[in-house]
């Protein structure tokens, strides 16, 4: 799971994150995006504007969202229970229960070998 923001510097993460996708979706891998306006207002796109953007200029394919909040007391009950994130385009890897196994910040790219290894490494796993 990722909180998303086209206006962000690091909205280039689009690209990596649809690789990742791609290359790991047959084995059951699935990046969840949820775009937010909450840093800096760098989300002002209404959900189809978002989903123009994200297709049209990084060919996203993995399932995006309705726009919501992931900061504050309006902060929807799921990033309640995943924990605030810091700035857009942190990263939550979950296991196949649903249960948040890691988290990696905005700094962290999609393609960074520790993430990979740690997906990778869930995916090995058979389901309990």
């Amino acid at each position: 799971m990722v909180n998303t923001a086209s206006e962000c510097g690091f909205t280039p993460q689009f690209d990596g994150l649809e690789r990742l996708y791609d290359e790991r979706r047959a084995d059951g891998f699935v990046i969840l995006g949820f775009p937010a306006n909450d840093f800096a207002g760098q989300e002002p796109r209404s959900n189809d504007e978002i989903a123009s953007f994200c297709e049209e200029n990084f060919g996203v394919s993995f399932p995006m969202f309705a726009k919501l909040h992931v900061t504050g007391e309006d902060a929807h009950p799921l990033f309640q229970e995943l924990g605030e994130p810091d700035w857009n385009f942190n990263k939550y890897l979950l296991d196949r229960e649903g249960r948040v196994v890691e988290r990696y910040g905005v700094t962290t790219a999609p393609d960074d070998p520790e993430l990979t290894e740690r997906i990778d490494s869930l995916l090995s796993r058979p389901r309990s």
